[in-house]
């Protein structure tokens, strides 16, 4: 009868394990449907452009200041929570696969090694330990304590690089972003630190593939390439092309600063603008 007992438990044992089956991720969905648009999406590709075409040019460069509550979705997260990226984080996903070049310089002129982009992407500090041998001998041991996240919560601004054109053709004035580089705050030297620089229109399909997070509707959440397409960004003009070769804190501090690149950002603007007559 023992016996009996323990053969039945067991084949409701086995039972229960053939219900239950061997556990694959994907087989619990974290949402009510499967995110296509983003997975799908492709960018939209910039329209041919002859330099006979171009009447009027003007370079700027411009800080986007994570700081401010409108760039925050580029920002966040700073630790890895699946199904969202920032866009420190998407950048570093594709240069670390080689699909995007790292540069050193915004000219882009000297491409970075991975070597080189992955001590850039983790802080590492020493600490010296002290300990003692069986005779009694001091050792020093320095220890090293790496944090790979450390770079996601000190980024500070993203630089664009951009020209404002007049196309005569289609009698409108555009803007392509160039360059994009990337600056973090140094604690230590209280200063901001320039990491690299990435060629943009190279980065356009990923961004395009990759949600940005929507405080209105999680249903409808654009992506990082509709962000920048849309200029849907608050920014500062740092610099307009110049004589000197000059950054407007060269010669403006505080609010002459700001009035300055409000100035250069007005001129863009009435240049069009007196274009046409009403």
């Amino acid at each position: 009868m023992k016996n009996l007992f323990f053969a039945i438990l067991t084949v409701l044992s086995l039972g229960a394990s053939a219900q239950q089956g061997v556990f694959q991720p994907g087989d619990y969905k974290d949402g009510i449907y499967d995110k296509e648009n983003a997975v799908n999406r492709r960018f939209i590709p910039y329209t041919h452009l002859r330099e006979g075409d171009v009447t009027w040019e003007k370079r700027v460069w411009r800080d986007v200041d994570m700081r401010e509550k409108i760039n925050q979705p580029l920002y966040y997260p700073v630790e890895f929570v699946t199904g969202r990226m920032s866009l420190f984080q998407v950048l570093a996903k594709y240069i670390l696969q080689g699909q995007v070049i790292a540069f050193n310089d915004e000219e882009f002129q000297i491409p970075l090694e991975l070597s080189a982009i992955r001590d850039k992407l983790k802080k590492c500090d020493s600490a010296d330990q002290t300990s003692y041998t069986p005779e009694g001998e001091e050792v020093v041991i320095k220890i090293f304590q790496c944090d790979s996240l450390s770079i996601l919560r000190n980024i500070r601004s993203y630089r664009l690089k951009e020209d404002w054109f007049f196309d005569k053709q289609k009698s409108v004035l555009e803007v392509r972003i160039i360059g994009m580089g990337i600056y973090t705050y140094d604690e230590e030297k209280e200063a901001m630190r320039e990491q690299f620089w990435v060629y943009f229109p190279s980065c356009r399909p990923f961004f395009a593939k990759h949600e940005v997070f929507n405080t209105k509707n999680d249903s409808e959440r654009r992506t990082f390439e509709d962000i920048f397409w849309k200029r849907q960004f608050a920014s500062t003009i740092t610099k307009e092309t110049n004589v000197y070769g000059r950054n407007i804190n060269e010669y403006s501090r505080g609010i002459d600063a700001l009035l300055e690149s409000d100035r250069i950002k007005m001129d863009i603007f009435r240049w069009e603008h007196d274009l046409w007559h009403f």
